[in-house]
């Protein structure tokens, strides 16, 4: 896996396991859980790529390692404190998906915030085709992403299922030529890492807590991460910017 700083607020993460098609092996999702820890305490990062590159995202979990596998074994695994770095870090991450995103790939873009695909990508949750089911959050992400029956079909048939169709069920932000995924998605973390990053991490907080928050509850996390915002030297900032007609310098206070 490399990661690398790119300027402007901007992290690249790529998945770099070419001879297995980026499979998730464990030692991947380690270097991967420690890789977003760090950036999540990075102050130089505002905004987070993660790719696989021009050719697969991720193809799945590495089965060699499960054959032969117990559910003890797969308990103490503990894969929910393995990606907990990802799904809890605070800062934007845009997934940049090229090709295969199956399997765990698949379920590795829905930790993702933003997943930009390019019109050759396909994604899908084949867990069924070999006995067992998605179990790093694929039914559950899957379901809030696109719904109950759109999730069942892709599910229990393990078919994979095409950009395009995957942005109309509302799995994927946005859909462009294959060769430009990567210059797509740089763009758009520079316009993220651009923002006030305080207010960034509000919205994706607020975003999350609400899905599976009442909507009386989540417009009152809604109501108090705006008043919160209103101590920040950004947010001065922002609107002294607007009202005298210049850009704005946002410094993350």
């Amino acid at each position: 896996m490399l990661t690398e700083l790119v300027g402007d607020g901007v992290a690249v993460v790529r998945l770099h396991r070419p001879q297995a098609t980026n499979a998730l092996s464990l030692s991947l999702q380690a270097a991967l859980s420690r890789t977003f820890q760090q950036l999540s305490a990075d102050e130089r990062v505002r905004c987070i790529v993660l790719t696989g590159g021009d050719q697969v995202f991720a193809a799945g979990g590495d089965i060699k390692s499960m054959d032969d596998c117990g559910p003890i074994e797969i308990m103490k695994r503990h894969t929910e404190r393995v990606w907990a770095p990802i799904e809890r870090c605070p800062k934007p991450i845009i997934a940049a998906v090229c090709g295969y995103a199956f399997g765990g790939g698949a379920e590795l873009a829905m930790h993702c915030d933003i997943i930009i695909a390019g019109k050759g990508a396909s994604f899908a949750q084949p867990e069924i085709r070999i006995g067992i089911m998605p179990g790093i959050g694929g039914t559950q992400r899957l379901v809030r992403a696109v719904g109950k029956f759109n999730a069942m079909r892709i599910l229990l048939t393990g078919r994979p299922i095409c950009a395009e169709d995957a942005q109309l069920m509302g799995l994927v932000s946005m859909v462009c030529e294959d060769d430009q995924v990567q210059s797509e998605a740089l763009k758009m973390a520079r316009q993220i890492a651009a923002m006030p990053p305080l207010a960034a991490e509000q919205i994706k907080e607020v975003v999350i807590a609400g899905m599976d928050a009442s909507l009386d509850a989540a417009l009152m996390l809604e109501r108090k991460a705006n008043q919160l915002l209103f101590a920040t030297s950004d947010q001065k900032e922002g609107m002294s910017a607007f009202i005298e007609k210049r850009v704005p310098r946002f410094e993350g206070r």
